[in-house]
């Protein structure tokens, strides 16, 4: 893996006074946040929008990490719309990847410290590719003696391209991420780490296995499910049987769990499973094909 150019990253930092021993994480694939653009993709709509905003005051996070947003000032509109529906995220840390229309974004009420990434290139085929989307990296303090690295990422969808297998991208861009998550635990075996977003593959699939890792290093699958009443353990190797789908394919008419929350060893001690979910509310498909996810921990290293 190789480093050139560094992304254009916008930074805005206001600190924010802590409240209670707990924080809320929630990750959300917008579904095209996205102004006119010459690309076709269709505008977001006020629905759309409105939809988004109900979604994400119902879960009040304290850190939101979001995939699929448009240019900068899409995520400075949606910071607007939750400041004008009472959740206030003014920290915002915004990166401009390859991908010409959809972008990364992570907003907070704590104080937050971006580390700007080169751009990312990995080998394919004998030829050099970039990440799509990039990375977001940020150190994220929620209290003077709590602080936590967040990594939030959008790898390439199951939609086929011409120079490559899209499954070999996804599993090399995984990789591209491994590295930087297995860098900074290498400096800091306790560090509280946790990765987001849309990894566009099952749990059983080379991409999410990669970046997961192995042995001491290797991340906890904090797998949100619906708060639907479900309590049966397992009755085999596999998990629980819980709903936690988290995006639908209109072409297949079929659900997948493609988002995921992954922590470090130090950082899962701190999980509060009770908040811990996938989000529900009805006509959550105005918003995006995507559903939240949202993990809640304590603020005390355990």
């Amino acid at each position: 893996m190789q480093m050139g150019r560094l992304f254009s990253v916008v930074l805005v930092l206001v600190v924010a006074p802590v409240c209670g021993a707990e924080f809320v994480v929630a990750s959300f694939n917008l579904e095209n946040f996205v102004g006119p653009n010459p690309h076709r993709r269709q505008v977001k709509s006020p629905a759309a929008k409105a939809k988004i905003v109900e979604a994400l005051v119902k879960i009040r996070p304290d850190v939101l990490a979001v995939q699929e947003v448009g240019q900068k000032p899409r995520a400075e509109e949606l910071r607007a719309l939750l400041k004008k529906a009472g959740l206030e995220l003014p920290n915002l840390v915004f990166v401009k990847g390859p991908d010409p229309v959809i972008n990364l974004a992570v907003f907070s009420r704590f104080e937050l410290r971006a580390t700007p990434h080169h751009e990312v290139f990995y080998l394919l085929g004998g030829r050099r590719h970039m990440v799509a989307r990039g990375f977001v990296e940020v150190e994220v303090k929620v209290s003077p003696g709590y602080v936590f690295t967040l990594f939030n990422a959008h790898l390439k969808s199951k939609r086929p391209v011409s120079y490559a297998s899209e499954a070999a991208i996804r599993l090399a861009e995984a990789r591209a991420l491994r590295a930087l998550v297995a860098a900074r635990l290498a400096a800091a075996p306790n560090r509280n780490l946790l990765v987001v977003g849309d990894l566009n593959d099952t749990q059983d699939q080379p991409p999410v296995k990669e970046l997961m890792g192995r042995g001491k290093a290797r991340l906890v699958d904090l797998r949100p499910a619906e708060r639907n009443g479900d309590q049966a353990p397992s009755a085999n190797r596999y998990p629980p049987r819980r709903v936690t789908w988290t995006t639908y394919y209109g072409k297949e008419d079929s659900f997948s769990r493609f988002d995921y929350m992954l922590a470090s060893p130090g950082m899962a001690r701190e999980l509060l499973p009770s908040g811990t979910y996938v989000h529900t509310m009805p006509d959550w498909g105005l918003a995006s094909d995507h559903r939240p996810i949202v993990a809640t921990f304590t603020s005390r290293n355990q």
